[in-house]
């Protein structure tokens, strides 16, 4: 059976979600349900990585995504924490200095886990799941470093992403249908009393 390893870039898929009110409902998604969406009856799912950073300066976000994140471990779901970075910018109009933060290492973390698994051959295919163009040079990379490995992407909803089609062996394209199949419970019991809430701003 062909290996698949999927690859999932959480925040590109995150901002894909809540630009629409229609699929902001729909963030409490169980990944590993998502990615069975775009497999073949005759793949066997070998890995789901999940590419993510934590909000730190808003400790509400936070709450929510550790919360999301363990739901997620509930799964066969492997999360891979990266950064963001404090960035001061100026403000031209009141010439002034403000904060802002920038999501670091989330590129960075794909590539590696991407040669890695391709170096220790744990997969046939890979599906990348996400619309940045970032991506292109590891793609690439990796296309000429095992010419006999397929590497597909899934287009988050809403988006385009042409660049990442050209260079990827087959693309799918991310519907409303698979996000309303893919949702965990709204609780989910652990047992002993333990349960995992979603969060009451994502209902």
């Amino acid at each position: 059976m062909p290996r698949v390893a999927v690859f999932i870039d959480g925040f590109n898929l995150y901002h894909a979600l809540t630009c629409e009110p229609r699929t902001k409902k729909h963030r409490w998604l169980n990944l590993e349900q998502l990615a069975r969406c775009f497999l073949r009856s005759k793949d066997s799912l070998n890995g789901i990585f999940y590419f993510t950073a934590l909000a730190v300066w808003d400790a509400n976000k936070v709450i929510k995504h550790k919360t999301y994140i363990s739901a997620l471990r509930t799964t066969s779901v492997q999360p891979i924490l990266g950064a963001f970075r404090r960035k001061d910018k100026h403000c031209p109009l009141c010439r002034r200095q403000y904060p802002t933060y920038e999501e670091k290492r989330t590129d960075v973390n794909i590539a590696i886990k991407l040669f890695q698994t391709a170096i220790i051959d744990s997969w046939d295919s890979a599906l990348i799941i996400s619309g940045d163009s970032d991506l292109i040079p590891a793609i690439e990379a990796v296309k000429k470093s095992f010419p006999s490995k397929q590497i597909g992407v899934v287009i988050p909803i809403g988006r385009r992403a042409e660049e990442l089609k050209s260079v990827t062996d087959f693309h799918r394209k991310m519907k409303i249908k698979h996000l309303e199949t893919s949702q965990f419970p709204e609780v989910i019991d652990l047992g002993g009393g333990v349960s995992i809430n979603k969060p009451l701003s994502w209902r």
